[in-house]
């Protein structure tokens, strides 16, 4: 049965005024956020004393999808081996704020899907107004004082007041044909935490066998036949249908290939740096595309994918010596 939670819990006592984001987050990436489950694990394992990189061979194997890329997230089984969090769905049957801080008390934590309308460190984009699910990981709550400290995008925040009530739908009548949100259990006591050259080589076992999950043949030639198919409506369209194309297609793809240069860097070391720049010319591939894109000029695509295409060609190829 369960019992009645503390008003007030933390689970790691962080600050967000001195909590210092991970690298794969910082102001020099060309993306500095990846895709919202994928960004709070990051930060999640960055904070609690690990390394997040371990996990990151997740992109490699990234494909076209027919209209977009890989949504990539790091696998269940890779976080529990490599840092001993189990994650598994929950049923939230029981006001949030209170499952929260039921699971914090313990030692645990939840994931949730929460409105970015109320979340407010998207507020270059959609705070106050636009409501886009996204992914958060709790880390504190105070039922009482009506706050909020949590990981998402690429750091961790707080939120209060009317933004707690409206995340919660607190406070006021609310439409009840709004499912509820989906959300995970994080616990931390599901094995050893890996650490030091254990975590390397565990990493390096598990970046083989993610990169033999490659796409079969180059999924650029694929993506290059789709988008010179939607080119014109993109063309036609207004700003937005090019937002939501380039986050799902070379925004996407880009940011998963800066993160497997980095992710090949920190496992293989130097054997991994040719493997790594091959990855980096498709990120530097992807925002030229992106840039093209966003003039939403007439322009031939072809030479750009095609040298995207080679790059990933080489990438893996480079990838392969690298880890006979």
């Amino acid at each position: 049965m369960a019992t009645t939670p503390a008003a007030s819990v933390s689970l790691l006592g962080l600050d967000p005024e001195s909590y210092q984001r991970h690298f794969l987050h910082g102001p020099d990436r060309d993306y500095a956020e990846t895709n919202c489950y994928t960004d709070i694990l990051i930060e999640f394992v960055h904070a609690i004393g690990s390394e997040p990189l371990a996990m990151m061979g997740c992109v490699l194997p990234v494909d076209f999808e027919g209209d977009q890329w890989t949504f990539f997230k790091p696998r269940p089984e890779d976080v529990e081996a490599l840092y001993g969090i189990d994650i598994h769905e929950m049923q939230p049957y029981r006001p949030l704020p209170e499952q929260i801080a039921e699971q914090i008390g313990v030692g645990r934590t939840v994931i949730v899907e929460l409105d970015s309308f109320h979340l407010p460190d998207t507020a270059a984009t959609s705070y106050g107004t636009a409501h886009v699910k996204s992914s958060v990981i709790a880390e504190a709550i105070d039922r009482e004082a009506e706050t909020l400290r949590y990981f998402h995008g690429d750091g961790y925040f707080e939120l209060g007041g009317e933004d707690y009530r409206g995340v919660f739908r607190l406070g006021r009548e609310y439409s009840g044909d709004v499912l509820p949100p989906y959300t995970e259990l994080l616990r931390l006591d599901a094995g050893p935490r890996l650490a030091g050259e254990e975590l390397r080589a565990a990493a390096r076992e598990m970046l083989r066998t993610q990169a033999a999950r490659h796409p079969a043949d180059n999924p650029f030639e694929r993506f290059g036949t789709g988008l010179a198919a939607e080119l014109p409506n993109l063309l036609a369209g207004d700003a937005q249908r090019y937002h939501d194309y380039a986050f799902a297609t070379v925004r996407m793809v880009g940011s998963a290939f800066e993160v497997g240069a980095s992710h090949v860097e920190w496992v293989l070391g130097d054997a991994g740096a040719p493997a790594a720049g091959q990855m980096r010319e498709i990120v530097a591939g992807c925002k030229t595309l992106s840039f093209k894109l966003a003039r939403r000029r007439k322009f031939d695509p072809a030479p750009a994918v095609e040298a995207l295409a080679s790059a990933w060609s080489a990438a893996f190829a480079e990838l392969d010596r690298a880890l006979d």
